[in-house]
């Protein structure tokens, strides 16, 4: 069986295709009427890289990618297979001594806060993103335009039933934390240096009351202003940011 296609938009996600899956690209086409530096530069590369290039208009862009955000660069391209489970991957880690650092997001269903959670996990070095099959969203063309190419490098795995794979977490000794706003401890009060799960829910609804249940710990980030909650990328970000910085 053929690898299922896919749709890329935007500089960033063509761009590290390019980097790091190049042979899985069957094309890309780009707005003959853009001729800027940064077109002319990926062009260029485009070329070098011997991907058949198509010149097109705004119209045939927009209808390719489902977006008008495409930036001028749609690419056709196979869909890359993940190479490993989340049992492998958490092997692999173990035997490299490295200590893991996860983000786990229950009910995230909007692709541009997925992409943007899959942005900040990058930046944090965490090594995989985890998310329930059902009221998930998964990987699209709009996830990895966001996401800016981090959609090509962190291992994003959508399991069946959360509550068992957070429970088959604890058993490998990885503290799963989950965030709510009524938790009296702060994330700021935790030692993130050891194996740890960050869990977060939606915006507005939260974390499942099950999955809340099955956390070790909840703790909340301090609010100062008028606001209640954070969008769920900007508490993905606050949280993993403070296991990096503790880290270091």
């Amino acid at each position: 069986m053929s690898a299922p296609k896919q749709i890329l938009f935007g500089f960033h996600a063509i761009t590290v295709r390019l980097k790091t899956a190049q042979a899985s690209i069957q094309e890309i086409h780009v707005d003959a009427s853009r001729r800027d530096q940064r077109m002319r530069q990926l062009v260029e590369r485009v070329r070098e890289a011997g991907v058949k290039l198509i010149e097109s208009d705004d119209d045939r862009l927009t209808k390719l990618s489902g977006s008008p955000r495409h930036q001028g660069v749609v690419a056709r391209v196979t869909a890359l297979v993940q190479q490993h489970s989340l049992d492998d991957l958490l092997d692999a880690l173990e035997g490299e001594g490295a200590e893991p650092l996860l983000l786990v997001l229950d009910g995230v269903t909007d692709p541009h806060n997925l992409g943007a959670c899959l942005r900040v996990a990058d930046g944090a070095g965490a090594q995989a993103v985890i998310a329930p099959k059902d009221h998930s969203v998964g990987v699209n063309a709009t996830v990895a335009k966001v996401a800016s190419g981090a959609a090509e490098t962190v291992p994003y795995f959508m399991v069946t039933n959360l509550a068992r794979t957070l429970n088959e977490l604890k058993e490998r000794n990885i503290w799963v934390i989950g965030t709510s706003d009524q938790a009296t401890k702060s994330i700021y009060e935790l030692d993130l240096k050891g194996p740890v799960a960050l869990v977060l829910g939606a915006e507005g609804d939260g974390m499942r009351q099950l999955t809340a249940k099955t956390c070790d710990e909840l703790v909340s980030i301090p609010m100062k202003g008028a606001v209640e909650s954070l969008n769920v990328s900007v508490a993905a970000g606050v949280c993993l940011f403070e296991a990096l910085r503790q880290r270091r």
